[in-house]
C-alpha cells in the first residue's frame, strides 16, 4: 500500500481536529438565536429551570432534551467571569461555505469587512451587530491571529453571530486577490492616509466594495496594505482623535452603504 503525502496526512489530520472542536456559547439571547438556526450543529444544552422555561419555545423548536442544573453550581464548562443567565449550549461552529460564493449573497451593492488580526471577541462581535444591520455579505479574518468563534464573541454580537457570515481564511491578502478578481474594489482604512473615507467611497458606490480594518495600534501589516486598490481614514471633525476598530466599521459600513 502506498504511503499517503504528508500533505494530505496533515489536510486529514486538520479536517478531524476541526470537526473535534465545540464552541459554548452562552447567555439568553446567544443560546435562543442558536437553538432557532436551522444551519446549528447542536451537542449539549444546559440550563436552569428558570432559563429552560424562559426559552421554552426555542427548546421545542430545536426538538433538544435539556439538562436541568443548580445555578449555583452551574454545570458548564465556562470561564468564571461568564454571564450566562442559566443557559449554555455547546455547538460546533458554524461552515458558511467557500468565501467566492459567500461573498456574492448579500444585497447589492455587495459590502464586505475584512479585518487583519483583530483578535479581541467583544470587537468582533459588535463588528458582526453592525455588519447585519448594514447588510454585508460576510465578515472575514485570517484564521491564525483573529477572534475565533466563541462564546463570549457570541454574546456581544447579540444573534449577529447565527446570522452574519464570518469567514476565516488561511491567508487574509490572497482572499482579497481573489475577491478583486470576482469584481470588488478594496478599501483600507488607514489613520494616516490622506484621501478622506466618504471621497475614496465616492466613484465606488455601484461597487462591490471590501472594507479593510486593522488591529488597533498596528493597524494593517505591510502585504495586507500592498494588497488594497486604495487607503483612506474617517477624518474627525476637530483634526484629532480616533474610533476604536468595532465603531470604525460601523462608520465605513454606513458611509459606504449611504455614499
Amino acid at each position: 500500500m502506498a504511503k499517503k503525502p504528508a500533505w494530505v496526512i496533515e489536510k486529514e489530520r486538520a479536517r478531524r481536529a476541526s470537526a473535534a472542536e465545540t464552541v459554548w456559547l452562552f447567555g439568553l439571547h446567544a443560546v435562543r438565536d442558536a437553538l432557532m438556526n436551522p444551519r446549528r450543529e447542536r451537542l449539549r444544552l444546559i440550563v436552569t429551570r428558570n432559563a429552560r422555561d424562559r426559552l421554552a419555545d426555542a427548546i421545542a423548536a430545536a426538538g433538544m432534551e435539556p439538562e436541568i442544573s443548580d445555578p449555583r453550581r452551574f454545570a458548564a464548562p465556562l470561564d468564571a467571569g461568564s454571564v450566562h443567565q442559566g443557559a449554555a449550549l455547546e455547538v460546533r461552529p458554524l461552515d458558511w461555505g467557500p468565501l467566492a460564493e459567500v461573498a456574492m449573497t448579500g444585497p447589492a451593492p455587495l459590502r464586505i469587512v475584512a479585518l487583519d488580526r483583530v483578535t479581541d471577541p467583544h470587537n468582533v462581535g459588535a463588528i458582526l451587530r453592525s455588519a447585519e444591520v448594514f447588510g454585508a455579505a460576510a465578515v472575514i479574518a485570517p484564521r491564525h491571529h483573529s477572534a475565533p468563534e466563541t462564546g463570549a464573541l457570541a454574546k456581544t454580537a447579540s444573534g449577529a453571530l447565527e446570522r452574519q457570515p464570518y469567514l476565516r481564511v488561511r491567508n487574509l491578502a490572497d482572499a482579497l486577490e481573489e475577491l478583486k478578481a470576482q469584481g470588488f474594489a478594496v478599501l483600507g482604512l488607514d489613520g494616516a492616509a490622506e484621501a478622506d473615507l466618504g471621497a475614496a467611497l465616492a466613484p465606488l458606490a455601484d461597487r462591490p466594495v471590501v472594507l479593510v480594518l486593522g488591529a488597533e495600534g498596528p493597524g494593517l501589516r505591510d502585504r495586507t496594505r500592498e494588497t488594497c486598490d486604495a487607503l483612506a481614514r474617517i477624518a474627525p471633525a476637530g483634526g484629532f482623535g480616533s474610533l476604536n476598530v468595532s465603531n470604525a466599521a460601523a462608520v465605513a459600513l454606513f458611509a459606504a452603504r449611504n455614499g
